[in-house]
């Protein structure tokens, strides 16, 4: 990939007990922030319990953004599409990407917490079962079919979505991974893109990109859809915190990284997101050690983008994963160094600026070079013109 995009997905987790009201405004106004340090995504979660991750509907979300944003895609980070009936899913994505002019991503997804499906009387099988019949009720319905079907949750008679989609080729659409090939898999027979939630995991010698491409690439090849398939369409998203100095950046995430680390640890209680630590130093020190993330500088926020590039063989979005390890000021802050110092140097940009420095130092050092050797002519012919004169 020549171009890399850059985004953020917010699932989002906020610690508990401060004011949503105040969250949900303040998280709108991030994005509309990061359209203007240019920014290409950002992407809404959906869940419905444990407090911490409160958007209970991305579409509302990316309606809200919509109506503050002009040029950013907003996309559903994920939809739980086990939890709903498949043909207003799909309908509410249409609707929406006419009311952004094609600006939406429609990110497929399980539903993440066990609490959620609880409440619906769901087990995390049932909802990985029904994410897959559902993304293939969902693809037919949005490509214009007319769809009866019928699974444990919804039966469908002569369904068919009433408007046609604003974008023109569809709009993205992808399904969500986290280390099982599940994602990948339902990707490829659909011929959709993928979302790679744990990009950078690497938990006992288990590297999801070594094989997730590829595994994507042999169900669509199986289901008659390589065409439709390529590693633009897949995303990748990971946590950064970066600061001008290594030392502010562990300062600024002492701020809320124990929540976080708490948050994956015991409650979305995902087996495959191992993150480890005890207190501050051992949280911090283990996201920079074991390859998850980055806590430091622009310099080594680069450095982990091109492991991602050269690790995975190439993608087309970098996600940075929405967290509240520092306050909101410095947050932004990061995101504002990520674009000024990061993004150029996947996007074209930086070489160019720094091949232009590297000929105007040429020159210089050329001229002081010519600069001396006039000095040392001319210091040599007034030196000749002495002796010349001594002699006589």
């Amino acid at each position: 990939m020549t171009k890399l995009k850059f985004g953020t997905f917010l699932a989002p987790i906020h610690k508990p007990g401060q004011n949503p009201t105040l969250l949900l405004q303040r998280d709108l106004e991030f994005v509309t922030r990061l359209e203007e340090l240019g920014y290409d995504e950002a992407w809404f979660g959906e869940h419905h319990s444990a407090g911490s991750e409160i958007y209970a509907s991305p579409e509302i979300m990316i309606a809200a953004a919509g109506e503050r944003t002009k040029r950013i895609k907003l996309g559903t980070g994920v939809t739980s599409v086990s939890y709903h009936n498949p043909l207003w899913a799909a309908e509410r994505m249409v609707m929406l990407d006419h009311l952004t002019h094609g600006r939406v991503m429609f990110g497929l997804g399980p539903g993440s917490l066990p609490t959620d499906a609880a409440m619906l009387g769901l087990s995390q099988i049932d909802t990985r079962e029904l994410l897959a019949e559902n993304t293939d009720i969902i693809m037919r319905l949005l490509r214009g079919e007319t769809v009866s079907a019928k699974t444990r949750t919804h039966e469908l008679f002569d369904a068919r979505i009433q408007m046609a989609p604003y974008s023109d080729p569809l709009f993205d659409v992808a399904v969500a991974a986290i280390a099982s090939p599940t994602g990948a898999r339902l990707a490829g027979r659909n011929g959709i893109g993928l979302l790679s939630i744990a990009a950078t995991l690497t938990a006992d010698g288990f590297d999801a990109l070594q094989y997730h491409w590829g595994m994507l690439e042999e169900f669509a090849e199986l289901a008659g859809r390589s065409a439709d398939v390529d590693r633009s369409q897949w995303r990748l998203v990971g946590p950064f915190h970066i600061a001008e100095t290594v030392e502010q950046a562990y300062k600024d995430v002492e701020h809320g990284i124990e929540h976080w680390f708490d948050y994956l640890q015991h409650v979305a209680a995902f087996p495959q997101m191992d993150v480890r630590g005890t207190d501050k130093t051992e949280m911090i020190d283990f996201i920079n050690t074991s390859g998850i993330g980055v806590i430091g500088t622009a310099e080594q926020a680069r450095e982990q983008v091109q492991r991602l590039v050269d690790q995975s063989g190439g993608f087309g979005t970098l996600l940075i994963q929405g967290h509240d390890w520092a306050n909101p000021a410095a947050t932004l802050r990061s995101y504002e160094l990520f674009a000024l110092d990061v993004m150029p140097y996947f996007q074209g940009q930086a070489q160019p600026m720094i091949d232009a420095a590297a000929r105007a130092e040429a020159v210089r050092e050329g001229q002081a070079d010519e600069h001396r050797k006039a000095v040392e002519h001319m210091t040599d012919k007034y030196q000749a013109e002495l002796a010349g004169k001594g002699a006589s």
